[in-house]
């Protein structure tokens, strides 16, 4: 079956304002309440019976849920948070110095950990605690010294060398 062409409706020249108007359905009416049963918002103007969300000039809280405890204030009391980029030290204490350390070394450094094996590949750096006590004089370097570790190594003479902080993984 063929199909007539049929010409294109001539186009004014000049468009005026009174030729615009909105797309079909872009606009609503806007709901008028309480005008009648009727009208399905009547009476109580979809505000429900009593209570704080009829009243006029309600706000309610974002995450507010009547009074219950909240689901962002109960969310860590059940099954808490886990940390998404969880840093892993290896600690020492200032006791292990001596058991680490042969008699003839006096320096402990990041090397030697890696080397010596204590280090392991999830190791994010080294923090020294207090715990214990020494009897030479070392030199430690360490990310991280406690101020009582730092008191007893340099009691016995000891220095401490700080690194830097281990990029941002």
């Amino acid at each position: 079956m063929a199909t007539k062409s049929t010409p294109a409706p001539e186009v004014s020249e000049t468009l005026s304002l009174t030729d615009l108007s909105p797309a079909k359905g872009s606009n609503k009416a806007k709901l008028r309440v309480g005008r009648g049963r009727a009208s399905g918002a009547g009476k109580t103007s979809n505000r429900g019976h009593n209570g704080e969300g009829q009243r006029s000039g309600r706000s309610r809280k974002r995450g507010f849920e009547g009074g219950q405890m909240p689901g962002y204030r109960r969310m860590p009391k059940i099954n808490g948070f886990t940390v998404i980029n969880p840093r892993h030290w290896l600690e020492l204490n200032v006791g292990d110095l001596e058991q680490i350390l042969l008699p003839e070394e006096d320096e402990l450094s990041y090397e030697l950990l890696l080397t010596g094996g204590l280090m392991k590949q999830n190791h994010d750096g080294v923090r020294l605690l207090g715990k214990g006590e020494l009897k030479r004089k070392i030199t430690v370097e360490a990310h991280y010294v406690t101020p009582s570790a730092r008191a007893k190594i340099e009691a016995a003479g000891g220095t401490i060398k700080l690194i830097a902080a281990l990029a941002e993984a």
